[in-house]
């Protein structure tokens, strides 16, 4: 059997015929993908047909050839977190858990791009965890939780880390919150995604660089998804992904918008005309719970001018 959390690159003993065997995603490539079985093995699977399907995070069935093997079907998904431009939808991962987002105290991080991924990750039902790193830096780290008031009072709350100092306490509060779930890690660059992921799977460097040689990609596999096994039972996985400058939402309607925003969705019922848009209307329950210089709503100022400019950035491209 292979180590857990260690890729054991050699052909799966399951060349009997045209049977079909059960395997989960655990990185891919282009059109190639790292599969392990239920007994720890990994092989290189390639689709059948043109286009890739499957992502990571997927269960997959697939059949042995002469060297490796071919995915002949994805199972269905519970979930599928992904991003859509007007150019191409790209996917994270399936079959999640968790979305651990991770910003830090510096560099500032963007908050549009924070509730672009959040948005996201309640359109397929997938729970959300903020978590603020660098909480050692004493300035810098209370004027990012000041900023992020209004997710502390989002029903996910902000969890604060100093991963740089590795203590025992901050890796304590991760293990009980990703334990037996699978969590998908997201965060800009700057924001400790490597520091996180080597202080919950130590060895992961190494580990990236062999699926990555073992994929033919030539580059280190930061430019791809990948899973980890965080214990030796393999039933808690860490999937961490490649950075991103830009999260589209081209998938969403801008009429599903305020239901995918939390503290805005409280007040939707509240509303005069059932076909709100919760921008001009008169007895709008969002615009009236929205903070004001002189009146201090549940709604902050910042997430609805971002509601906003969403709601209208959804409208231009269906045009």
């Amino acid at each position: 059997m292979a180590k857990p959390g260690r890729a054991a690159f050699t052909p799966a003993a399951h060349n009997s015929g045209k049977a079909h065997h059960d395997g989960l995603v655990v990185a891919s490539h282009g059109r190639h993908c790292l599969v392990e079985t239920p007994t720890g093995e990994r092989l290189i699977c390639h689709p059948r047909g043109k286009k890739s399907q499957a992502v990571v995070g997927d269960r997959v069935r697939w059949q042995a050839t002469e060297d490796e093997g071919t995915i002949e079907e994805v199972l269905p998904r519970r979930n599928l977190f992904y991003r859509q431009d007007e150019i191409r939808t790209k996917s994270f991962a399936a079959n999640l858990d968790h979305v651990l987002i991770l910003i830090a105290a510096e560099p500032e991080f963007s908050e549009h791009q924070l509730a672009r991924a959040l948005i996201a990750a309640e359109a397929e039902r997938i729970t959300p965890i903020i978590a603020l790193n660098k909480s050692d830096l004493v300035e810098p780290f209370e004027r990012a939780w000041a900023k992020l008031a209004p997710y502390r009072r989002m029903h996910h709350g902000v969890l604060p880390l100093s991963l740089k100092a590795s203590g025992e306490a901050d890796y304590a509060s991760l293990m009980k919150l990703l334990s037996g779930k699978s969590t998908l890690v997201l965060g800009p660059s700057g924001s400790g995604k490597s520091t996180l992921t080597n202080l919950l799977v130590p060895g992961a460097t190494v580990l990236t660089q062999e699926i990555s040689q073992a994929l033919n990609s030539g580059k280190h596999t930061t430019t791809s998804t990948t899973w980890y096994w965080i214990d030796e039972a393999r039933t808690t996985g860490l999937i961490d992904s490649p950075g991103f400058q830009e999260f589209g939402l081209n998938h969403i309607e801008p009429m599903q918008l305020a239901g995918l925003m939390s503290d805005i969705a409280e007040h939707t019922g509240d509303c005069k005309f059932y076909n709100c848009t919760h921008l001009h209307e008169p007895g709008c329950g969002v615009i009236s719970n929205v903070e004001t210089p002189t009146h201090a709503g549940p709604i902050s100022a910042s997430r609805y001018r971002i509601y906003g400019e969403l709601f209208a950035e959804l409208s231009q491209t269906r045009y």
